[in-house]
């Protein structure tokens, strides 16, 4: 089944362009980038179990981990860098986005966004917020860095990223407008550094 972001990201992606995926999985999303539309390029993933399963579905994928950066690729090598719901589990979230502004011309950034009201509540009735989007228990959880909309965009214009489109979706897949942060469960940004 094919994750309620990755049309959203597909969106977002220029047909036949380079993408590079941080934290590609098992492959999925560039796998369906590749037939949407036409797209060629990379998946990094560090855990030995979903290198294999992206290999197998064909993916071009390196073992790499992204805490220690993208040294290995140049400068605006590729069109779009795609962060799709890892950017939770970074422990060095500045220095990932603007290693990836700095290899691609754009970035796609995805997130659970942690101010969805779902969320909230659980928080206020003394649990770990558990949903969908963040389906792990508190003592099993890969999420380090978790933020609400405000944070990302707060984040961004203090390290000279631009935003230059939000989408936020329900659990539903819908587009949410009216209060986002606090009715949107998970978060899609396109950004580039600024001019």
């Amino acid at each position: 089944m094919i994750r309620a972001d990755y049309e959203l990201i597909a969106q977002g992606v220029p047909e036949e362009s380079r993408v590079l995926d941080l934290g590609c999985g098992d492959g999925q999303l560039l796998a369906h980038l590749q037939r949407v539309r036409r797209v060629s390029g990379y998946g990094i993933e560090i855990v030995p179990e979903r290198v294999v399963a992206a290999l197998r579905q064909g993916i071009s994928v390196l073992q790499v981990n992204l805490e220690e950066g993208l040294s290995g690729f140049s400068d605006h090598s590729f069109d779009t860098v795609i962060l799709s719901q890892t950017l939770q589990a970074m422990r060095h979230t500045e220095e990932i986005l603007r290693e990836m502004l700095r290899v691609g011309r754009e970035g796609i950034v995805t997130f659970p966004n942690f101010g969805y009201w779902k969320h909230r509540w659980q928080v206020l009735n003394g649990a770990m917020p558990k949903s969908e989007d963040m389906p792990y228990e508190w003592y099993d959880t890969p999420n380090v860095h978790l933020c609400t909309l405000y944070d990302f965009e707060r984040l961004c214009a203090g390290i000279g990223v631009q935003v230059m489109e939000r989408r936020v979706m329900n659990p539903a897949g819908r587009t949410v407008d009216l209060m986002p942060n606090l009715l949107g469960s998970l978060a899609y940004y396109r950004i580039r550094l600024q001019a």
